[in-house]
C-alpha cells in the first residue's frame, strides 16, 4: 500500500475540524507532512494540537517533499492555488466552490490534464453511505419523475463544533484580507458577466456557492442515474441579505420540477437539510445530519403505496463518514487509478447552474 506524503493550504475551520484530524486518522494511506496558513494563531494551534510542522507561505510547504495537497483556503484563493500545486506536478483536493467562474474551472482542467495529475472538489455528500445506497434505491425512473425538493435551514456552525479543538485566526493582516475580498469582487464580476447588486453578490457567493452548492451536485447525481438531462431555470431568488438562495428547473419539458432553497438562520441552533425525488406512486427522501456532525447517518426513506396502503422503508447503509471516505476516494483515484468522484467538470456543471440562477435573479429583480 502506497503512503502519500500530504501538505494542507490554509488551517480554517474546515481543515482544524475535518480535514487535518480526518488525514491523520487515515494514517495508513496519508502521512501529513505539513500545513500552511499566514495565521500564524491558527498554524501554531495546529502544531500544538497534532504536532505538524506549519508553514506561512504555500510555497514553503511546496518546497518539502509532497505527493498531493489538500487545500482549504478562502474560496477567492482556490483558484491560484491549484494551478500551483499542479504545476509542481501534486495531486489536488479542493473544497468546494472551486472556482466562481467557468473559464478559471476551464483552466484548471486544462493545467490538471498537463500535470497529468488527480483533481478532485470535495463535494463530500457522493460519498455518504446513505447517498450511495439512495443511487441504487430509486423508486421510479425518468418517465415517472414528478419534481424534485431542496430545503434546507442552517444556522452555520457554530451549535456544532463548539465541543471540537478550533483557533480561528484573528491575526491576518488587513491589508491582506482587503486582497482578498478585492480578488473575490474581481471574480465574481468576472463570472457573472453582468452588472450586479450587494444582495446578488452576498448570494452569489454565500446561499448559492458556498452553501446549496452541495444539493446542487448531490442531484445532479440523482438526476444522471435516473437518466434525466440538464433542464432550464424558470426562477430564482436570493433574499434575507443574502443568506437565503431559492431557484427552480424545469426537467423533462415540464414533466418535472426542480425545486431549492436555503436558508441561513444564524441564532436558531437547528439544522435541517432534505433532498426529495417525488415519482408517479412513490418518493425518495435524503435527510442530512449537520455536515459538522461526524458518523450520524443521514436517513434515507423511500415511501411507496398501494392503493390505500402507504409503505415507508428507512434504509440505512453504516455510520461511515462521508468526509473520511472522500479522502479515502481521493487516495484510490491517485494510488489506484480508481474513478474520480468529484473531476473539475462537476464543479463547472454546478457552478453553471448558480451562474444562470444568480442572472436570473438579476434579471428579475428581488421579489418581482
Amino acid at each position: 500500500m502506497s503512503r502519500l506524503r500530504v501538505g494542507v493550504v490554509g488551517v480554517g475551520m474546515i481543515s482544524q475540524v475535518e480535514h487535518i484530524p480526518n488525514l491523520l486518522r487515515l494514517g495508513e494511506l496519508f502521512e501529513l507532512v505539513g500545513v500552511a496558513d499566514p495565521s500564524r494563531i491558527s498554524r501554531q494551534f495546529v502544531t500544538d494540537t497534532h504536532g505538524i510542522a506549519n508553514f506561512e507561505t504555500v510555497d514553503q510547504l511546496f518546497d518539502q517533499r509532497l505527493d498531493a495537497v489538500v487545500i482549504g483556503s478562502p474560496d477567492p484563493l482556490h483558484h491560484e492555488q491549484v494551478l500551483a500545486a499542479l504545476a509542481v506536478g501534486l495531486h489536488v483536493f479542493c473544497e468546494k466552490p472551486l472556482c466562481y467562474s467557468l473559464a478559471e474551472i476551464a483552466e484548471i482542467v486544462a493545467a490538471r490534464d498537463a500535470a497529468r495529475k488527480i483533481m478532485q472538489v470535495g463535494y463530500m455528500k457522493r460519498f455518504d453511505p446513505s447517498y450511495r445506497l439512495a443511487l441504487a434505491s430509486l423508486p421510479g425512473t425518468s418517465s415517472t419523475l414528478r419534481a424534485v425538493s431542496v430545503e434546507v435551514n442552517d444556522p452555520d456552525a457554530w451549535p456544532f463544533i463548539a465541543h471540537q479543538p478550533y483557533r480561528r485566526g484573528t491575526d491576518i493582516p488587513k491589508d491582506m484580507i482587503a486582497a482578498v475580498a478585492a480578488k473575490q469582487k474581481r471574480q465574481v464580476e468576472q463570472a457573472i458577466g453582468v452588472p450586479f447588486t450587494d444582495l446578488a453578490f452576498r448570494g452569489f457567493t454565500g446561499a448559492y456557492s458556498s452553501a446549496l452548492i452541495h444539493d446542487v451536485n448531490a442531484v445532479h447525481g440523482l438526476l444522471d442515474a435516473l437518466g434525466v438531462p440538464d433542464g432550464e431555470i424558470v426562477g430564482a431568488q436570493i433574499f434575507a441579505n443574502g443568506d437565503g438562495g431559492q431557484g427552480a428547473v424545469k426537467l423533462l419539458d415540464g414533466q418535472a420540477l426542480w425545486t431549492m432553497t436555503h436558508l441561513t438562520v444564524p441564532k436558531l441552533a437547528d439544522y435541517k437539510e432534505r433532498i426529495t425525488l417525488f415519482f408517479d406512486d412513490a418518493s425518495l427522501e435524503l435527510e442530512f445530519p449537520s455536515p459538522w456532525l461526524n458518523h450520524h447517518p443521514t436517513r434515507l426513506t423511500v415511501t411507496t403505496s398501494h392503493g390505500h396502503t402507504l409503505s415507508k422503508k428507512d434504509l440505512r447503509a453504516g455510520y461511515a463518514e462521508a468526509f473520511v471516505e472522500e479522502m479515502r476516494g481521493f487516495w484510490a483515484a491517485i494510488v489506484n487509478g480508481d474513478p474520480v468522484v468529484n473531476p473539475p467538470e462537476h464543479a463547472a456543471r454546478d457552478q453553471a447552474l448558480l451562474l444562470g440562477l444568480t442572472r436570473r435573479h438579476l434579471a428579475t429583480g428581488p421579489f418581482d
